[in-house]
């Protein structure tokens, strides 16, 4: 019964929200005021008839505009993360941990179940956990990845939401908990930075470049993929490579995102920094689910084109898509794995009766969108379980293209393709964590994939990845075609 996963949580999440202004406050000084104020009486005793049970405690003061990325870059704060949906109506920036639900080990979907469940179903509307997990969470992770661990989620110490020319900064407290960390947090608010100027830090040129596999080893990888789909019952495999750029001093990987975000319109964008000095960063054009309630929207996405240099060479290319057989076939298993995973727990499914364009700035994709109303009793994480990985990002049979990739890619995915966004009790939206890229010091790795099928060749799924990290061979001032490892 998975009901009843949710219903043996220890200590009750109930979220209780305080109006601490009633109008905009703009003078930080005074912001910071305000919530020390309220914290010290909130973490002074008992808090009502509420005093022993687990609770969040939302202080929510109304500022004027500040832009995320600068407010990002001026906290004193060991983790830091930004999230903004596709629409870009809302942009979320938050620094500090107030709870978190993770795994440093290797864990199954049960494990995450387990952990994050039982606070998800006593928890009120408006908190959210921001985080995501492993492509693979059930394989031990490289050194580089390992501040993610297995699936990580964050209710953020503080959240700033951007949203129609003003903002809302939030401060999450967890009772009674932070009763005991009251001087801890009230020294957090003290350093809260709150600035209205200040300029985008510059992305440094990289000084060197490696790929994992290089050109040879990709070329053996498709030949022994386009073997298998012969031999064995696998019809699908999406096998990714590893570009590694090498810096002369750190990158700044809230600057990399402001900037890739410029250039990248229609795409979610994200960063998560569990640690300082390592983050994942991202622009991703394809969702993985979002949910209000029982309403369930997603896509399948496969088939991929670049945008044309004028607009009649933009037409070819897209009628070239279109009627394409190898990238129609490829996307009809991502359509075929969502009738299958995602309408078993549905009452009423829609999928479009035939793929469409998707339209980013430098490429396009093919595109079936997915609507369904959930079962009743079915939660946000019975749908992650049954998505995630789509045949977009893994292949098809599931099970088959997993194997195929753990023995044959020579690097750790990390978050790469993994489901990336935030949940809350009732609502969820995530992306898949593709055009996506690991910062580390003097470093930055970035990570695209290919759907292999039957006529498919390396050169031409080479190709394809080359142009899938485009935008941020932009963003690092790299001419693309200059940039290739042998």
């Amino acid at each position: 019964d998975r009901t009843g996963d949710y219903r043996q949580s220890e200590a009750k999440v109930i979220d209780s929200e305080h109006i601490i202004a009633p109008e905009t406050v703009s003078d930080p000084a005074h912001i910071r005021a305000l919530l020390a104020g309220r914290v010290r009486r909130l973490l002074a005793g008992p808090n009502g008839h509420r005093a022993s049970e687990k609770h969040v405690v939302r202080l929510v003061l109304p500022l004027e505009r500040i832009n995320p990325f600068r407010w990002l870059q001026a906290q004193d704060a060991r983790t830091r993360l930004y999230w903004s949906g596709r629409e870009g109506s809302v942009e979320t920036a938050a620094v500090g941990e107030a709870d978190v639900c993770m795994s440093p080990a290797p864990a199954g979907f049960e494990a995450m179940r387990q952990r994050l469940a039982p606070v998800l179903a006593s928890c009120d509307a408006p908190v959210r956990y921001y985080g995501g997990l492993r492509f693979d969470p059930a394989q031990p992770a490289e050194t580089a990845w390992s501040a993610f661990g297995a699936f990580r989620f964050v209710l953020p110490r503080f959240e700033l939401r951007c949203q129609d020319g003003g903002a809302t900064l939030i401060c999450n407290l967890v009772l009674p908990i932070d009763s005991t960390r009251r001087s801890a947090i009230l020294a957090q608010i003290d350093r809260l930075a709150l600035p209205t100027l200040g300029l985008a830090g510059e992305v440094p040129m990289p000084i060197a470049r490696t790929d994992r596999p290089g050109a040879n080893g990709w070329r053996r990888t498709i030949e022994g993929a386009l073997k298998a789909f012969t031999d064995t019952h696998l019809d699908k495999v999406v096998f990714a490579r590893e570009a590694s750029f090498g810096f002369s001093e750190d990158l700044d990987p809230v600057a990399l995102l402001e900037n890739l975000k410029a250039g990248t319109p229609d795409c979610f964008h994200f960063f998560f920094e569990p640690e300082q000095g390592v983050a994942f960063v991202g622009a991703s054009p394809e969702r993985l689910f979002r949910r209000q309630g029982r309403l369930i929207d997603s896509e399948a996405v496969a088939g991929t084109r670049p945008r044309g240099a004028s607009a009649s060479d933009d037409a070819r290319l897209l009628e070239e898509l279109l009627q394409s057989d190898k990238d129609l076939r490829e996307h009809e298993y991502v359509r075929i794995s969502m009738r299958e995973e995602l309408a078993p727990l549905a009452e009423d499914f829609y999928l479009d009766a035939e793929p469409s364009e998707m339209k980013l700035a430098s490429g396009r994709h093919l595109v079936s969108r997915v609507r369904a109303t959930l079962r009743d009793g079915v939660t946000s994480l019975d749908v992650l379980k049954a998505l995630h990985p789509t045949p977009a990002v893994g292949g098809y049979p599931t099970a088959d293209a997993i194997a195929a990739i753990r023995a044959q890619e020579p690097f750790d995915r990390g978050w790469y393709a993994g489901p990336v966004g935030w949940i809350g009790p009732d609502a969820a939206e995530f992306a898949v964590g593709i055009r996506s890229g690991l910062v580390q010091p003097r470093r930055l790795s970035l990570y695209s994939g290919a759907g292999i099928v039957t006529g498919s060749t390396p050169e031409g799924e080479w190709d394809e990845i080359e142009h899938k990290i485009i935008d941020f061979i932009k963003v690092l001032g790299l001419d693309l075609r200059r940039t290739h490892a042998a």
